[in-house]
C-alpha cells in the first residue's frame, strides 16, 4: 500500500460518521435538533461516535430490574437481566432485545471492531466484543450517556 492509498483509506474511515448514518433511520433529526436535546457529551458520543470516560456513568453499577432505552429516541434496547459487571468501567450486556440494535464495522483505531447503534435513530451506543459470558459470549460495551434506565 502506498502513502496516497493509506491516507485516502484513513480519511474515508473517519469522515462524517454522523452525517452518513443519518440516512435510512425511522427517527431523524437535524443537527440543530440533536444538539438542542443532548448535552455536549451526549452529542459527541451519540452523533459523532466518541466514547465517554471509563467509570464515569452511574449506569455502570446499576443492577436493578428494569429496561435500558435509547436516549435519542426512547427505543427499548437492553433488558437488565442481560447486564453484567465486566470490570471495564462501562455498562455491559450479553444480549439486546430482538431488532433493537444495528451494527457496522468500525476501523478507526487501527483494528476492526463491531460498533453498535440504535436501529431506530442511529445513535452510537458502543461496541460488541467476543469476550462476554454465556449464553452469547458477547460483551456489548456501551456508553452510559447513550442510555436511559427505567426500573421495573
Amino acid at each position: 500500500m502506498n502513502r496516497r492509498t493509506f491516507v485516502a483509506a484513513m480519511l474515508a474511515s473517519t469522515a462524517l460518521p454522523g452525517a452518513l448514518r443519518a440516512q435510512g433511520f425511522e427517527v431523524t433529526r437535524t443537527e440543530r435538533q440533536w444538539r438542542a436535546m443532548l448535552t455536549p457529551l451526549e452529542y459527541r458520543v451519540m452523533r459523532e461516535e466518541a466514547t465517554e470516560p471509563a467509570y464515569s456513568s452511574p449506569l455502570d453499577k446499576t443492577f436493578a430490574d428494569g429496561t435500558y432505552f435509547c436516549r435519542g429516541c426512547g427505543l427499548a434496547l437492553y433488558p437488565s437481566r442481560t447486564k453484567f459487571d465486566s470490570g471495564t468501567g462501562w455498562p455491559s450486556f450479553y444480549a439486546s432485545y430482538d431488532n433493537a440494535i444495528g451494527t457496522k464495522e468500525d476501523r478507526k483505531l487501527w483494528t476492526v471492531r463491531m460498533e453498535c447503534h440504535c436501529r431506530r435513530c442511529g445513535s452510537h451506543l458502543g461496541h460488541i466484543f467476543a469476550d462476554g459470558p454465556a449464553p452469547t459470549g458477547q460483551r456489548h460495551c456501551l456508553n452510559g450517556v447513550s442510555l436511559m434506565f427505567r426500573a421495573a
